[in-house]
């Protein structure tokens, strides 16, 4: 009769799982196969009457970027230039992206696109925009009888 032999602790593959997802989320965060292309980071807060947008930008110009709402949609369309490399060194590494980029974001609700504002500072593009009047949330006051 054969013994029974107790076979080695598994490394836990919840712990594999993480590695593999941030493994993946880098990748495709520095533009994955195609180098050269990008998608800004973004934030998205529901206030009572606001939306507020906040996006990534380091090293974009504010007129190289266009803000726009249709519907339920948002979409910042802009384009990150290259920066003159000197090139003849000994080496030579690019790992930043530049080029055209456009980010769409579905908006949980009814906006008024005619009273958004945008502000730009710190590479953080922040797009408030005011919800509708309809959707705004409206508190009842409950009376005593």
């Amino acid at each position: 009769m054969a013994d029974i032999m107790k076979w080695p602790e598994v490394p836990s593959f919840t712990a594999l799982q993480r590695e593999m997802d941030r493994l993946f989320e880098d990748f495709y965060r520095r533009g994955g196969l195609l180098r050269g292309v990008w998608s800004p980071a973004v934030d998205v807060v529901e206030n009572n009457d606001t939306i507020v947008i906040r996006a990534e930008l380091p090293g974009i110009e504010p007129k190289d970027v266009d803000i726009s709402v249709s519907g339920d949609t948002l979409t910042i369309k802009g384009e990150k230039r290259e920066e003159k490399e000197e090139k003849g060194k000994s080496f030579y590494r690019m790992e930043r992206c530049y080029g055209s980029f456009s980010r769409s974001i579905i908006l949980p609700t009814s906006v008024e696109a005619d009273k958004a504002k945008a502000d730009y500072k710190n590479g953080v593009l922040e797009i408030t925009l005011p919800k509708t009047e309809r959707v705004k949330a409206k508190k009842i006051p409950i009376k005593t009888v």
